[in-house]
């Protein structure tokens, strides 16, 4: 159990987040309270107002929302009035900043680099940022580096680094902030849904609409809360928007093109799953096994093959835009497919008799 005077890290502002590493998942206890016997009911935002040094009650109403506190291990609303002898829990999923960042020479391919940010396109496997059970080998250990050899300040890289961050094994293009006025001012244009993304997915299934929405609250599941759930009636977890376009067909699987109007943990793989059309490989969300297809034992051993050349979720963060942070100036950039994934694509188009062209 911690002292209630260590977690004032809880009720820091939300950072903008994009498709958010695996290692969020990974939540910890940060405080927890038993209620005594003849506790008076009162609301919890209250209540944890009075107990959390420095909390507001809109940081802790967004603790609530977020499922960073649970009662009685179930997720409350901020009203909730609690009662003798409840179980409240803060959980936790921030990195210490008294952790010191190691510096690696990891080998980096920066798309683009000038005094106020960089494009680093990440290669899977890579966690973004470091944390339980992931302490080094990092994005952001081997940003360290870059920084050094270039003579940078890396204090506060923890902080004002990481604009955005995507799962350990999504591929893609990630933005980083060199300095603080950078980091602000592209913080501001995720919060305010101006920046451009684009992915290419391959999912399960054949979609009956050639484009569509997917709105869906994102919130941790209510039962395993190391993934994520869809919430369509909005009662819990935070409001997603993800459009999809149809890119080719395959038969069993599909090629999409996904744009992000909000940012959610997992969002384009929790959405997905939702609309029964699991990312290919995607073993947190059910795409690991065949979810369309024959019994015929060819068809598996094609899929068990296929698998072995992409495992991992096939999703890949192709494309991003934005107004630079000092010049104003519309930046866009682009990424083509990893092989894992083009290789994929091209057995099912030979699989299936299909000779469309597949986007880089």
């Amino acid at each position: 159990m911690l002292n209630e005077n260590n977690v004032e890290d809880v009720w820091e502002e939300e950072e903008p987040e994009e498709e958010s590493t695996e290692e969020q998942g990974e939540l910890t206890v940060r405080m927890r309270i038993n209620t005594q016997r003849h506790q008076v009911p009162i609301r919890i935002d209250k209540y944890l107002m009075t107990r959390v040094e420095g909390a507001t009650r809109n940081k802790i109403q967004h603790a609530i929302e977020s499922g960073f506190i649970l009662v009685n291990n179930m997720v409350v609303k901020p009203n909730y009035k609690i009662k003798h002898f409840d179980d409240i829990v803060v959980y936790e999923t921030r990195r210490s900043e008294t952790e010191e960042l190691l510096p690696e020479n990891i080998p980096l391919n920066i798309i683009y680099e000038d005094d106020a940010l960089l494009i680093v396109n990440k290669p899977t496997g890579m966690v973004v940022h470091p944390g339980c059970g992931n302490v080094t080998g990092t994005l952001l250990n081997a940003l360290a580096w870059h920084f050094k050899e270039k003579q940078l300040d890396t204090n506060g890289l923890n902080r004002i680094g990481l604009v955005h961050r995507i799962d350990k094994d999504t591929t893609g293009l990630v933005v980083i902030a060199k300095t603080a006025t950078a980091m602000t001012n592209l913080a501001a244009q995720f919060k305010k849904h101006t920046v451009h993304r684009r992915y290419i997915a391959l999912a399960w299934g054949d979609f009956d609409e050639n484009e569509g929405t997917v709105i869906a609250h994102i919130g941790r599941n209510l039962r395993f809360r190391k993934i994520m759930d869809a919430f369509p009636d909005g009662d819990y977890g935070k409001e997603a928007i993800t459009h999809y376009k149809v890119l080719e067909r395959f038969n069993y699987v599909t090629l999409l093109e996904l744009r992000l109007e909000t940012g959610r943990t997992h969002q384009i793989r929790v959405h997905m799953k939702h609309i029964g059309h699991p990312l290919f490989n995607d073993s947190t969300y059910g795409g690991d096994r065949i979810v369309k297809g024959t019994v015929f034992s060819k068809y598996k051993q094609f899929i068990d093959n296929c698998f072995g050349i992409l495992q991992r979720q096939a999703l890949h963060a192709k494309e991003i835009g934005f107004t630079h942070p000092v010049t104003g100036e519309w930046m866009q950039f682009e990424s083509n497919l990893p092989d894992d994934m083009l290789q994929v694509l091209e057995k099912w188009k030979i699989y299936t008799g299909s000779y469309k062209q597949i986007p880089e």
